[in-house]
């Protein structure tokens, strides 16, 4: 008698997994680390200002009359917000059939996007873009941090050369001929940013520099752990770097340019919102429904010269 087998047969269930599985990163090492607050223009402006130098001539004469020192005015600088949008519309009979994973497709997808819409911020600012204040038919576009430092930068100088940007905010970096990072490139910026008055606290690179800093000379030493037990692990990488002027936390990034290495004082950088995250449901056209998350947003570079950068990077 012929044997009835599961290829004469018809009926048989599916057997999909109702979990679904995303490895796509989200972290977003700078906009988690720097403050968050309110703007309330489309430019928003924040103020700088300076000591004067020390002066070891400060000596007066006795009885002399007072003589007024020369003052000098706060700086006066601004960023445009910039719009991140992003829209999912799902028809009427995907929301309603029975779908493995997920309840609802449009909430799965609002998810997604407001996860992706934080990535595409941390991008933005770590790109090398310039602000702009747009028109009617051009999107504004906010100033990344890369057009604010200007002041504590190590930058190729042979070759092609790098620049800064000329106007904090405006003008975008020149990018040079690529170089091996160096602990060398390092010290130099983080010295520079400690003389300006900052306190550098946090390095940020893209994947392949965190390999290089972890073989930097000043880590590499006692990189081994032993537990009770007499089991030794090495530690390869490093999450920390204690340089001459405090200790500062080595912290990879997936969404910055793969040639910069930024040297960063927290404190002194924000986000600040026009309009913070939103769901805005839009107008039914059809058997659909069409819906936007929305957020509008500025940097607050609060003081440029309490960052730094190293410019011009390759990891070979």
């Amino acid at each position: 008698m012929p044997t009835f087998t599961r290829f004469d047969a018809v009926g048989a269930r599916e057997d999909l997994s109702d979990v679904i599985y995303d490895i796509s990163p989200q972290d977003t090492p700078i906009m988690s680390s720097i403050g968050k607050t309110k703007a309330t223009a489309v430019y928003h402006e924040w103020q700088t200002d300076s000591l004067s130098a020390a002066n070891t001539a400060n000596a007066a004469v006795e009885g002399a009359d007072a003589t007024a020192a020369t003052l000098n005015p706060t700086t006066r600088i601004g960023n445009y917000t910039q719009i991140v949008q992003k829209t999912v519309q799902i028809s009427g009979t995907l929301e309603s059939v029975d779908k493995a994973g997920r309840k609802s497709e449009k909430a799965y997808q609002l998810a997604k996007a407001s996860a992706e819409l934080k990535r595409d911020i941390e991008a933005i600012i770590t790109a090398n873009q310039g602000q702009s204040a747009g028109n009617s038919s051009t999107a504004r576009t906010l100033g990344s941090l890369l057009s604010y430092i200007k002041t504590n930068t190590n930058k190729q100088e042979s070759s092609t050369a790098g620049t800064d940007p000329t106007t904090i905010g405006v003008s975008t970096r020149g990018d040079g001929t690529t170089r091996t990072f160096t602990e060398t490139m390092l010290k130099d910026v983080v010295q520079k940013v400690f003389t300006s008055g900052g306190t550098p606290s946090l390095l940020v690179v893209p994947p392949a520099l965190k390999q290089v800093v972890s073989g930097f000379t000043g880590l590499s030493q006692h990189r081994y752990n032993s537990n009770a037990s007499g089991e030794v692990t090495i530690l390869a990488g490093a999450d920390v770097y204690q340089s001459d002027f405090g200790v500062i936390s080595i912290v990879p990034n997936r969404f910055m340019r793969s040639r910069d290495a930024l040297v960063l004082d927290p404190e002194y950088a924000s986000l600040n919102y026009l309009r913070p995250f939103q769901t805005n449901d839009l107008a039914k056209t059809g058997d659909s429904e069409k819906t936007q998350i929305l957020a509008e947003l500025t940097l607050e570079v609060r003081n440029e010269a309490a960052h730094g950068g190293v410019f011009d990077l390759s990891a070979t």
